[in-house]
């Protein structure tokens, strides 16, 4: 008997038609012998319908009020399916965040898990239900509720699965798998039946929304295997990806696939003293308030100033820039600008640990196209670059193209 945790997104759980689809499915791997654990989102739209009715009344209150109004949409959803599995004669019992004792730190929206208590649900699971868990949401110490932010519930899923040891966490979507690139963007784009964790966790973090990267990074902390399904397929066979352990695949690609990411913004302060501890003066506000920063450029110093260039996500890029401005008088820097009209591209894959000359053939191609690089950064399995949002597209094509990344046949 193994212990699967599944999820179940938006769209999946989209009507209640859609439910009992979900329902019938559960019950079919249960019936295969396994417990089943099931996390879902809320039913799609209901969030957006839920921030209106925020921004119609407070826009600009209390997070903590925010987060207990956004966590009302998976709560109904628990609800409908578990009484969809009892109309099926399948016992389930449903658990919000709060309940599940999913423990959060306490920023609102943006809240990380710190530790989940699996007592109750391992007691429901040998008394033979099926358990079903509200994605999204958590509680912190104090007993407020809090939300992980958009993509939460692939975070709470893999979490749970990490938690109760599970054999397996099956990531429920509209597609099938993870593909080399998006194929709305590049309908040739190539089907991936397995990939390691750490490529899954780069392309996550480079902008393929496949997968949500803070799931990612649970799964590759604790080893455990994510599978990526389609909810839309009929069956329970159908094509799907397995991010999985490096040392469990036995192809090494050079290149496994393009990401991209067209909600970034770039800042830079120009004439900042060139000393130690500015890029601390400069950043430290930034991360006070809670904005990642991605990448970062600093230039060296010739006449005892320097430029530093930063990027951060699309929707960070008022506040930071008025973080920035305020930076920049105080060190008496010559300018602070920015530009929320860029893109970032990255190639991925494991094989280029062993390879030599893949930066260049990126550079090479992207350089035929006419695409001028503002800025890059690389790792062991990743090389990104920062473009010009209006060849986001040709970019993410050439390079698709040219590490032959394409369905053949297409």
């Amino acid at each position: 008997m193994a212990l699967i945790v599944q999820k179940y997104g938006g769209t999946s759980v989209g009507s209640p038609e859609r439910i009992i689809e979900v329902a019938k499915r559960v019950i079919r791997w249960r019936e295969r012998g396994n417990d089943v654990v099931v996390v879902v989102s809320a039913m799609s739209g209901e969030t957006n319908r839920l921030v209106g009715l925020i921004n119609a009344l407070n826009p600009q209150g209390p997070a903590r009020e925010k987060d207990v109004v956004l966590s009302t949409g998976e709560q109904v959803t628990i609800g409908l399916l578990s009484l969809a599995l009892d109309s099926l004669g399948c016992p389930a019992k449903s658990y919000t965040g709060q309940q599940a004792r999913v423990i959060t730190d306490s920023a609102f929206s943006k809240a990380r898990i710190r530790q989940i208590d699996d007592t109750k649900m391992r007691e429901d699971l040998a008394e033979g239900k099926v358990v079903v868990v509200a994605g999204f949401q958590g509680v912190d110490a104090g007993g407020n509720i809090t939300t992980l932010g958009r993509g939460g519930s692939d975070t709470t899923a893999v979490a749970l699965a990490v938690a109760l040891k599970a054999d397996e966490c099956q990531i429920y979507t509209d597609v099938d798998g993870v593909y080399t690139t998006d194929p709305r963007m590049v309908p040739s784009a190539r089907h991936i039946p397995m990939l390691a964790l750490e490529e899954m966790l780069e392309m996550a973090s480079q902008g393929s929304k496949v997968l949500q990267i803070r799931a990612v990074e649970f799964a590759y902390k604790y080893n455990m295997p994510i599978r990526v399904l389609s909810s839309f397929d009929e069956g329970d066979d159908g094509k799907s990806t397995l991010v999985t352990r490096e040392e469990d695949i036995m192809e090494e690609v050079l290149v496994r696939g393009v990401a991209f990411n067209k909600d970034e913004s770039q800042l830079t302060i120009k004439g900042v003293p060139d000393k130690p501890g500015v890029a601390y003066e400069i950043l430290g506000p930034i991360s006070d308030a809670n904005i990642e920063v991605d990448m970062i450029l600093q230039n060296v110093g010739t006449d005892g100033t320097t430029d530093f260039t930063f990027t951060i996500h699309r929707n960070d890029y008022a506040e930071a820039m008025k973080i920035l401005q305020a930076t920049g008088e105080r060190l008496g820097a010559a300018e602070c600008r920015g530009d929320d009209k860029i893109a970032k591209v990255s190639i991925v894959g494991g094989g280029m640990r062993s390879h030599a000359g893949v930066a260049s053939g990126m550079f090479k191609a992207l350089s035929k196209e006419g695409i001028n690089i503002r800025m890059i950064s690389t790792s062991e399995i990743k090389i990104s670059v920062v473009v010009d949002e209006k060849y986001l597209e040709l970019a993410v094509r050439t390079l698709h193209d040219t590490f032959q990344l394409t369905e053949k046949g297409a």
